[in-house]
């Protein structure tokens, strides 16, 4: 909390323990975590002690600590080329990746429920915007910018289906969806149409975003379309059930009649881009769908497959509320534009662009 001026903002992250089966108590595992990941990085010890503000000594006591914890070695290092991780330590590093792309996007939908009830309480709380939508980079963005200049966005991550549902019901402000350009823009409109009004709703625009497979670097299986899900020996790994991504896999899957019982793994799935991403890094699959940010951040690469624009739907009058103004000035503002424009496979020309559903979609 920042006592000054009452401005705070509530973050949950997940945590590694060991409990000690003699019952000694727990041990936390983020200190030996970070530091993985920064000899990852680094490929080198000294390196990573400067990235944790760690002595070099302390930085050894940790790994030799967790290395008679686990009984194997975390490093191998060989001479005049550095350190790198064991392969126990590459998996320890890849468990908590994976871990963090699967349960922050839930984490900060808690805690942006949670500041929001406590905000309530606080004298002259200002008043806040529901926004109910899956997780996305832009979204994730805009949450942040909101905090920094024009706090009151209380946001739950849902599927587009769910989210729109929400917003018809009452039950939220902003509801975001994306609609994939070309061929199947016309069945993912149809879908989204029970819950859209044309009297009653209006949409912003967010972004444009390529969303396509994962693949590791190289593309050792060479998959370079939908057609390749149905090879033999292809890993799949897919979004959640109900998700519009999902659902975009399945129009592509079916335009080309190849049923989702030939492609191996469809039933695993993930909640978050950024968590297929670490599933593909992983080794736990050869490719999966996504936006090309989370492949990126990965060191995957990209087969793009559709364009996508993003919007966020609201109901009419939500446009003379002071909170919905200062929503839309941050997202047409030059900060958070330029923010967007800068994310890999993103584009933000339109950002901010305030539109009636004919003028979106004709």
């Amino acid at each position: 909390m920042n006592d000054s001026s009452g401005a705070f903002r509530i973050a949950l992250r997940p945590g590694w323990w060991l409990d000690r089966l003699d019952g000694d108590g727990g041990v936390p595992l983020q200190e030996v975590l970070a530091l993985l990941a920064a000899i990852d990085a680094t490929g080198n010890i000294t390196g990573a002690c400067r990235a944790c503000g760690l002595s070099y000594r302390h930085a050894w006591g940790v790994l030799r600590r967790f290395e008679t914890l686990f009984g194997v070695p975390l490093l191998v290092t060989h001479r005049r080329q550095g350190t790198e991780l064991s392969p126990f330590g590459q998996r320890l590093l890849w468990a908590n990746r994976r871990i963090e792309a699967r349960l922050m996007p839930l984490l900060d939908s808690l805690a942006s429920e949670l500041q929001e009830e406590l905000q309530r309480l606080l004298p002259e709380g200002k008043p806040h915007l529901r926004l109910h939508a899956s997780h996305g980079f832009a979204v994730e963005a805009l949450m942040q910018h909101m905090l920094a200049q024009a706090p009151g966005l209380e946001l739950r991550y849902r599927t587009a289906s769910e989210a729109l549902a929400a917003l018809d019901a009452g039950e939220c402000d902003l509801a975001g969806f994306q609609v994939p350009l070309g061929e199947f823009e016309p069945a993912m409109l149809a879908h989204y149409r029970q819950w859209l009004h044309r009297d009653e709703h209006l949409l912003v625009h967010l972004a444009v975003r390529n969303t396509g497979l994962f693949v590791p670097p190289g593309n050792p299986k060479r998959i370079l379309g939908i057609a390749d899900l149905a090879r033999p020996g292809v890993r799949f790994v897919n979004r959640q059930t109900g998700s519009s991504t999902r659902q975009l896999i399945e129009l592509m899957l079916r335009r080309l009649d190849i049923p989702v019982s030939r492609v191996q793994g469809y039933e695993n799935s993930e909640f978050t881009h950024m968590a297929v991403a670490a599933h593909i890094a992983s080794g736990m699959a050869d490719t999966g769908i996504g936006v090309e940010t989370a492949a990126h951040r990965f060191g995957l690469e990209f087969v793009p497959l559709a364009r996508e624009r993003y919007f966020f739907a609201l109901r009419r009058d939500l446009v003379e509320q002071g909170a919905w103004k200062a929503l839309l000035a941050v997202m047409q503002g030059e900060a958070y534009r330029g923010f967007v424009g800068q994310l890999v496979g993103y584009d933000a020309r339109e950002t901010g662009r305030l539109q009636t559903l004919e003028q979106a979609f004709g």
